[in-house]
């Protein structure tokens, strides 16, 4: 409204009129603008520490929402690895599985005593050692007492028909035989 009223007095002002209504108006717009700027300073300190609360509290809420995130993603990822964990495990023992019947069937063909056959094994030469024990404190003779196995012509049968490399454990197992065989003719001669 004021540079309306400049302006329609200018037009009816002279030209030398009108370079000071000019200078005034500069003037005053410069003015204007220290008072804004000497106001901004002094409150503009407030300003920017209202800014800087609001911030800081609007920091804390996403902190506190990322956390919450963060949290929920943690605990999904620690179920989803003990879900794979699980399922990879059932897999390992399957295949381990599926791995020792298959090197027993191996072994089997091949002849070669499981580790139930040995322990079957050592059951039996304890019997036998126990009752040759207890025929020489009767005054037998151990010939008697040790009579061959009725076994013993299966499990040659079964290394000959193994094919090759089947005398080796057949001749292994003969010479465990023979082994025990005097093994228990020493205990009855002590």
């Amino acid at each position: 409204m004021v540079k309306k009223v400049q302006k329609a007095s200018a037009a009816k002002q002279p030209p030398v009129q009108l370079t000071g209504t000019v200078k005034d108006s500069a003037q005053q717009i410069w003015l204007a603008g220290l008072g804004a700027f000497t106001k901004a300073q002094s409150e503009g300190g407030k300003v920017f520490e209202a800014l800087v609360k609001e911030g800081l509290a609007i920091q804390r809420k996403t902190q506190a929402a990322a956390e919450e995130k963060i949290t929920e993603a943690t605990s999904k990822m620690a179920n989803m690895a003990t879900g794979i964990t699980s399922k990879a495990t059932g897999q390992w023992d399957k295949l381990e599985n599926i791995f020792e019947d298959r090197v027993a069937k191996a072994l089997s063909k091949l002849g070669v005593p499981s580790a139930k056959d040995v322990d079957a094994l050592i059951a039996r030469i304890d019997e036998l050692n126990k009752s040759v024990q207890k025929l020489s404190a009767k005054g037998a003779t151990p010939a008697k007492a040790a009579a061959p196995r009725a076994t013993a012509p299966k499990a040659a049968s079964k290394t000959t028909k193994a094919g090759n490399g089947a005398a080796k454990p057949a001749a292994k197992r003969a010479s465990v035989r023979k082994a025990a065989a005097s093994t228990t003719e020493a205990v009855a001669a002590d």
